[in-house]
């Protein structure tokens, strides 16, 4: 298939392809392919979801490298010595940052209160008061948009910096991608408006009434954007020229830890990343509307797509393997 006529079928698609903003490839460090649908720029961003969370476990990393966190063992208690543990409330104090990284902390619901989390003053106070409950660690994974949110404060806390500073300073200058700024607005109303949007953002990542970002959602990227940063990891953590993150943690990210059931299409997990065969070094982080950032080490190709809202639109892993490789390999 030619680049016009990959760009005509995802124009045209009334499926699983319709919702397409922006798809980039990189081969080898080279960006090979980059085109955009539905009145995006090539500059535009759009809100990649659960993507932050795989950019979160990066931050964790780079936090590490820095010395600033020590390790995955940490007690996430550790972090915030203000903070006054609920009565009769035990477990918290045995939750690791490693328990977080591959969502095997324990939470006391049993669906996430969204609304009593992202109504409150400070979204990361939130998150911790359901951290922990009488279980105990199980070890069972429990997938937590919200509890992730715990990892911002971590590296705030750690750092001294605002997340979203340490992310521009660390992360997103070394990898020549925009600056990014705090959304600025966290009504129910506005909420609401930044997932449904069918317009494109500048860069930007959600935030609540603290100014800390929202560790789960919410991060506005660009298809180049995700591209460049699924290179630097396939590349061993260094872009040109430049280290960014240590490979040591590349490899503990990326390794799987945990075999998904069904709702995760089968695949593994490692610290936030997703690995779609075991036995196969591909990894990707994956987000709700098919934003993903999908990386293969051994053909050197790094591919990011974005894409506004539309329900039930998970994995993009086959559409990639079936019709963008083969695209960039060409090319």
């Amino acid at each position: 298939m030619t680049k016009s006529e990959f760009h005509r079928s995802i124009s045209e698609s009334t499926g699983n392809e319709s919702n397409i903003c922006q798809i980039s490839a990189i081969k080898g460090g080279v960006i090979v392919y980059s085109d955009c649908w539905r009145g995006f720029e090539r500059d535009s961003s759009a809100n990649v979801n659960s993507v932050t969370k795989g950019i979160m476990a990066v931050l964790t990393g780079i936090a590490i490298d820095k010395g600033l966190i020590g390790g995955t063992d940490r007690k996430v208690i550790d972090f915030f010595p203000d903070y006054t543990v609920k009565r009769g409330e035990k477990t918290i104090y045995d939750v690791t940052l490693r328990h977080m990284l591959t969502m095997t902390a324990p939470y006391k619901y049993r669906s996430e209160p969204w609304t009593k989390v992202c109504t409150s003053d400070d979204w990361t106070k939130a998150a911790l008061d359901l951290l922990g409950g009488k279980a105990g660690i199980t070890g069972e994974f429990k997938y937590a948009t919200l509890g992730i949110q715990i990892l911002a404060g971590v590296i705030e806390h750690a750092s001294g910096m605002k997340c979203i500073d340490f992310a521009n300073k660390y992360l997103f200058s070394p990898l020549d991608i925009p600056e990014h700024v705090m959304h600025g607005d966290s009504s129910k109303e506005d909420q609401f408006e930044f997932f449904m949007s069918k317009k494109p953002h500048i860069s930007e990542w959600y935030s609540d009434p603290k100014d800390t970002v929202t560790a789960g959602w919410g991060l506005t990227l660009s298809a180049d954007d995700m591209a460049k940063i699924g290179w630097m990891l396939i590349n061993g953590g260094v872009y040109n020229g430049k280290r960014v993150l240590s490979g040591e943690w590349i490899s503990e990210m990326t390794s799987p830890v945990l075999h998904l059931g069904e709702r995760f299409g089968n695949m593994y997990y490692g610290y936030l990343w997703y690995r779609p065969d075991k036995d196969k070094p591909v990894f990707a982080a994956i987000g709700d509307c098919g934003n993903i950032i999908y990386a293969d080490p051994v053909k050197k190709i790094s591919v990011g797509i974005n894409g506004t809202f539309k329900p039930r639109i998970y994995d993009r892993a086959e559409f990639i393997e079936k019709q963008v490789i083969p695209l960039a390999e060409s090319l």
